[in-house]
């Protein structure tokens, strides 16, 4: 069991005792010269009914953003045969909802079983999840869900009202329940103290059983949203939450999100020797933007990183 005083004092360690000790912990778990490739796919975007004060899909918020249908199963496979052939070993389906509707169920299994035929890992984030929604998940081959604690409970209504952190914590225990996968993690840089941050990486790491992917999301502040003039997070505080998760949870892959695109190079290449062992591939992130393939291989060759293989997930 984690305490908040052990992981502050984790967290606050000199910055190269803490690099040492989470690649030490890393190298324990995984081939450290290697990174898992995911794509993600927004197959439902905007008009979504949460006010999640970050997100430029909410239609409580005024970004300019469209709302759109819930795209066609094939139009879903072909995405997904591109992002295979392009290196992607999972593939993360995306719907801007507060839950699945009866409606969209089938539609939904249809794109679970039509991506895991191509060989892939599947991953869906669509809101909250009943057991039965789960389930239905888990029959159609869902390896993983993802759903995000954001930041600690403490500062959770700061950011958002329409849903309670034990909303968020009920349907991980769903999704653990009917045997998927938890993909959970948060965002960083909404205005929260390194407390709140910390705090977050307790709750992920108190959970019954790790969640097996870790993503940790630096805020994009969009025009339009109420965290659109959101101070960004300092590099190196950035590295230590890296740093930190991987330590806390030394088997899950800690995936670096959101926000690559206002990371140099060598900020990316201090998460990965922090721990971060996934990344999104592709050119954008549900609708914010993500470094391109072109820039992404560039960097792994010059790291001496290579795409992890999916026999060796």
């Amino acid at each position: 069991m984690w305490t908040l005083e052990k992981a502050r004092a984790l967290h606050d360690a000199p910055f190269n005792n803490l690099l040492f000790l989470a690649q030490t912990v890393h190298r324990q778990n995984f081939d450290p010269n290697r990174v898992q490739l995911s794509r993600l796919l927004s197959i439902k975007t905007g008009g979504c009914p949460e006010d999640c004060g970050y997100c430029s899909q909410s239609a409580h918020h005024q970004t300019g953003l469209k709302a759109s249908k819930l795209m066609e199963v094939k139009q879903v496979i072909t995405e997904a045969t591109k992002a295979r052939d392009a290196g992607a070993t999972r593939y993360c389906m995306g719907a801007a909802w507060r839950n699945p509707k009866p409606r969209d169920m089938d539609a939904v299994v249809a794109m679970v079983e039509g991506v895991k035929a191509l060989g892939m890992e599947t991953c869906m984030t669509l809101g909250m999840l009943d057991l039965e929604q789960a389930g239905r998940l888990k029959q159609a081959g869902l390896d993983y869900y993802n759903h995000n604690i954001d930041t600690s409970e403490r500062y959770y209504g700061e950011v958002i009202s329409t849903r309670s952190f034990a909303d968020r914590l009920d349907t991980l225990e769903n999704v653990r329940q009917s045997g998927i996968k938890v993909c959970c993690g948060g965002i960083v840089g909404m205005g929260e103290e390194p407390v709140d941050r910390i705090h977050m990486l307790v709750t992920l790491a108190n959970l019954p059983e790790h969640p097996e992917s870790v993503p940790i999301n630096m805020l994009i502040p969009i025009a339009g949203t109420p965290l659109a003039d959101a101070s960004p997070i300092e590099p190196i505080e950035f590295v230590r939450m890296i740093a930190l998760a991987r330590i806390m949870m030394p088997k899950s892959h800690v995936r670096l999100s959101a926000g690559r695109t206002a990371m140099t190079d060598e900020m990316q290449a201090l998460c990965f020797f922090a721990g971060a062992n996934s990344i999104f591939v592709g050119d954008t992130l549900l609708t914010a933007g993500n470094p391109g393939e072109d820039k992404d291989t560039l960097l792994f060759r010059r790291l001496g990183i290579e795409p992890m293989e999916l026999e060796a997930q």
